[in-house]
Parts: C-alpha cells; sequence; structure tokens
C-alpha cells in the first residue's frame, strides 16, 4: 500500500491522475509501466542510488510518471520553478548535480537558451510534447522524451529502491539553495511509519479519496501531498493552472474530497461575487488544507464560516526539520496560530541562542525532528542551526501558555525604522481586508534619517481604480486600526505583484526597483 506499483496490481484501472482542464487520465496500471519505462531509461544512462535529475515543466499529465521514475529508482529529483528563466534553470540545474534533465514543448522558449556548457554534468536533455526531433540551443542537446522511454521496459527495475525530492529555495534572499534529506531506507511497498500517522490520521487520506492539487506541482507541498495520494491508492486531480472560480467549479466537477491552499487563493475565492461563491456544490470536501504562507485572521474565519471546520493548516518547510498543526476548532479557541508541535519540539530563540518564554518574540527553532542539509553550502546549513540540534527557517514568532505557535514574519522581512523592529505581515494582514485590496506587499526602502520607511504596493480587486485618493483612503484605513509608526507613508498601485502560483511573493523584487531608483 506504499506506491503505484501495488496499486496497479489491485485496483488496476482505477484513476491515478486527471488534469483538471482537459480531463486527460492516468490509470494505476499506466502510472505504474510508465514510471518503470522512466525508471529503466535512468538506469540506461548509468544511474544509480543517490544520483540526481531534474525535472522542469508545467503542470500536465506527465509529471508525475516522471517524478514516480525517479522515487522507484532511488534517485533525488529536483523540480524546478516552472517560471524560472534559462539562466536561473541553468544555475540550478548544475547546481543540483543533475545528470538528466527532462522538460516539456511548453518550457521550449526557455530551455532552448539554456547553454549546455553551463552544466557539463548533464549526460541528456530529454523534452515531452515534441516528436523524434525538438532541436535546441546545442547540436543534439534536446531529444525526444517519448522515444526515449517508447522501448523500454514496463515492469520495474530489478534494484527498485525510493528515492527523495531535493528542491530548491525560492531564492528570495540571494541564490537559492538545495534541500537536501536523506533518501528512505524503507522497502519500497512501505510508508515510513511516522508519514503513516499524519496522513492517514491527521488528513485523513484514504484510497477512496479525490485530491485537487490546485497549485505547481514543482513546489514541496503539492509534490508531497500528491505523491501521498499515489501511495495510499487515491485519486490526484491537477488544475493546469489556478483560477478562483474554475477551482470551485472543479471541486464540484469531481466531487473533491482532499485540496489544499494557500491564503491567496483563499483570499481571491472570497472576493469572488455572491453568486460565483454560491454558483458550485463543493459539499463534497472533507478536509481542506493550507499552509506556505500565514493567513491573515480575517480571511480564515470567513473561510470557515464558508466552508465549515473542515479547515486544517501546518506550518512546515522543505527541511523537514518539525511541523506544526491545528484544526479548525482549535484555531477558533487560538485564532491567528499555526497550532503545537507535531513533529519535533519548538523553540523560541533570542539572537543569542537563548530560549525565550511564552508570549516574547523571537527566532523560529526545531529540534528531534527530521534532518537535512543545504546542498553544496555548509555554511549556510551552519547558519540555520543552534546547539542542540536546535534549526531554522528564517521565521519569527512566539508561543502562547498551551505551546500554540503564532508567526510575527521572515526575519529577513523586518523593516528597522528609526530603530524600532516593524513587520511588514502584521501591515499587510489588516490592509488585505479592505474591499478594494486583492494583493498587497509591505517592505522597507531607505531612508536617510530612519534608516527605513514602509512602504505598500498594492494589487487592486476588479471593479477599483488607482488614484491618489484611494492611496490616501487606504493609509487612513490602516492608521484606524494599527500604530500609526507601522504604516506606509506611501502607497503605490500594481497591476500584478510578483507572486507566484506557491503563495510565495518575491518582495526583493519590490524592494530593488527602490534601491535602483
Amino acid at each position: 500500500m506504499a506506491y503505484p506499483g501495488t496499486h496497479a496490481a489491485t485496483r488496476p484501472d482505477h484513476p491515478a491522475v486527471v488534469m483538471a482542464g482537459s480531463g486527460e487520465t492516468l490509470t494505476y496500471r499506466e502510472l505504474d509501466e510508465r514510471s518503470n519505462r522512466v525508471a529503466h531509461l535512468f538506469r540506461a544512462e548509468g544511474l544509480e542510488r543517490g544520483d540526481h535529475v531534474a525535472i522542469f515543466m508545467e503542470n500536465q499529465i506527465r509529471f508525475m510518471e516522471i517524478v514516480w521514475g525517479a522515487l522507484r529508482s532511488g534517485l533525488h529529483i529536483t523540480a524546478l520553478n516552472s517560471f524560472l528563466a534559462a539562466d536561473e534553470a541553468a544555475y540550478i540545474i548544475d547546481d543540483c548535480d543533475a545528470a538528466l534533465v527532462i522538460s516539456s514543448a511548453a518550457k521550449a522558449a526557455v530551455v532552448h537558451a539554456i547553454e549546455p556548457t553551463t552544466c557539463p554534468r548533464v549526460r541528456r536533455w530529454l523534452m515531452t510534447d515534441q516528436g523524434d526531433d525538438v532541436g535546441g540551443s546545442g547540436e543534439g542537446q534536446w531529444e525526444s522524451f517519448e522515444a526515449a522511454v517508447g522501448a523500454r521496459a514496463s515492469t520495474p527495475v530489478s534494484d527498485e529502491s525510493p528515492g527523495y525530492t531535493m528542491l530548491y529555495s525560492s531564492g528570495t534572499t540571494g541564490q537559492p539553495k538545495g534541500v537536501k534529506r536523506p533518501l528512505p531506507t524503507h522497502p519500497i511497498d512501505e510508508i515510513e511509519p511516522v508519514a503513516r500517522a499524519i496522513f492517514t490520521d491527521q488528513y485523513q487520506y484514504d484510497p477512496e479519496m479525490i485530491y485537487l492539487s490546485p497549485a505547481p506541482m514543482y513546489h514541496a507541498a503539492p509534490l508531497a501531498f500528491s505523491t501521498m495520494v499515489h501511495r495510499i491508492g487515491g485519486t490526484l486531480v491537477i488544475m493546469e493552472r489556478f483560477d478562483a472560480a474554475t477551482c470551485l467549479a472543479t471541486i464540484e466537477r469531481f466531487e473533491v474530497t482532499h485540496s489544499q491552499f494557500v491564503p491567496t487563493m483563499f483570499v481571491r475565492m472570497i472576493k469572488l461575487t455572491e453568486d460565483e461563491r454560491n454558483a458550485h456544490d463543493v459539499s463534497t470536501l472533507r478536509i481542506a488544507i493550507h499552509a506556505a504562507a500565514p493567513c491573515p485572521v480575517s480571511v480564515k474565519h470567513q473561510m470557515i464560516d464558508w466552508w465549515g471546520p473542515i479547515i486544517l493548516e501546518y506550518y512546515a518547510g522543505s527541511e523537514g526539520n518539525g511541523s506544526t498543526f491545528i484544526t479548525s476548532e482549535d484555531w477558533l479557541e487560538h485564532p491567528g496560530s499555526v497550532g503545537r508541535a507535531g513533529r519535533g519540539s519548538i523553540h523560541i530563540c533570542d539572537d543569542d541562542g537563548n530560549e525565550l518564554g511564552a508570549g516574547e518574540t523571537g527566532s523560529i527553532y526545531f529540534s528531534g525532528g527530521g534532518k537535512y542539509e543545504y546542498y553544496k553550502a555548509p555554511e549556510k546549513t551552519a547558519a540555520a542551526a543552534l546547539a542542540g540540534g536546535r534549526t531554522t527557517l528564517g521565521d519569527i514568532g512566539h508561543l502562547d501558555e498551551d505551546g500554540y505557535l503564532y508567526l510575527t514574519d521572515r526575519k529577513a522581512h523586518m523593516i528597522i525604522s528609526g530603530g524600532v523592529n516593524i513587520y511588514p505581515q502584521e501591515v499587510e494582514n489588516v490592509l488585505i481586508e479592505h474591499p478594494a485590496v486583492v494583493d498587497v506587499a509591505v517592505f522597507g526602502i531607505p531612508h536617510a534619517e530612519m534608516g527605513e520607511e514602509v512602504k505598500a504596493a498594492v494589487q487592486l480587486a476588479d471593479g477599483f481604480d488607482d488614484s491618489p485618493e484611494l492611496a490616501t483612503e487606504l493609509i487612513g484605513y490602516l492608521r484606524e486600526r494599527i500604530a500609526h509608526f507601522k504604516c506606509p507613508k506611501s502607497i503605490d498601485f500594481e497591476a500584478e505583484l510578483p507572486r507566484l502560483p506557491t503563495g510565495k511573493l518575491y518582495k526583493r523584487l519590490l524592494r530593488d526597483r527602490y534601491l535602483e531608483a
């Protein structure tokens, strides 16, 4: 009961993957056979347990067969952010030591610009969906993926063993870094006991589940939760891209039982018109998971009022060093919390590594969770660690008397104005409640006297036009609700903020624009 091969033998015609837009489907038999062919390709190229491959493609039907090809042949697989430019993709492909790269015709314009000499360890470049001759920037660089796997055996390789993802941070503060965790050592057809308990008990995974993944599959959470669907034997429905109204229609169409969202998705669904929100029956949803970024209290209240107490939240990172968990019922008693420790123990520490008491704000550390390292970056691994096995993801927060964790912000996002610490998340959580605001970013920009001053960039909801009067109204809205020194001195309007579909906001891109000016 732990991977596609098991379910291919017991329920071969059960749908394993469905593309929400096109309806294209893979049964467990097809997923098993296709991923076996991919595994044989890897072996034919000389890849052994512990080696690395990279995948760079949009949400599409071949994504999971490639992932499972790696996960059943003991490899580390790096799924690249599908929105990267050529130089950014090349950096990660080279840094992760990929021996083989698989992309798609949809990414051809980007990947054809990758100069193969910048990634000298890559033995072969393959592209899906483009026939036998796909060309490339280098002679013979890109070959047909379909041709490469077509004649391979559809039975398992003789030395199957579990692989693992090695994903990269977004690079919001410098170059992205790979998070390498040890390869699993349990048999390929077993689920690690702690993971089994988390997914079957907390998230109520079962073989009849229908899990909707509305986010890009390259991201850590969608990929981890989706592969677990296949370990359990459920059906994975993948949206090609997120759209609020389409998401609700998809839940109704496929009778979705489980899904996972980021707060920006909640905001976009809430800000649909009442008719749009009520146009679709979402009553089949049993579990709605969310994570990846802090959720404003008012937004989560509205979601629970709308969908009921089915919303579960966790806080964790790709590092797997620890996690928290909270149900809707517990959250209503501790609004704003991301829960109590689930895996590992939580420590709130000051800048000297001293542990702080309940209610005191400091850096969040975990101990007793999973082990990891930043690939080929021992200095970054060391910088995130304290004595006693405590490691941090770089977030700031506090614990209450009952052990519930509250996130304040990323340490790297903190604004220091006149010697006073200001946390942008607090300002953003208030401003997003204004009906004119569909997305917001608050950050610090240089100020000759104060060091930094608070700046806000706002993306407006449909039906609102930017104007100096609206900017003044938004600042006044904030000044009525939070301390004046935290309020932005000015607000700029953006057609769209640089936010990835994963919910990650590239504040650095916004701030750099002001630094350059």
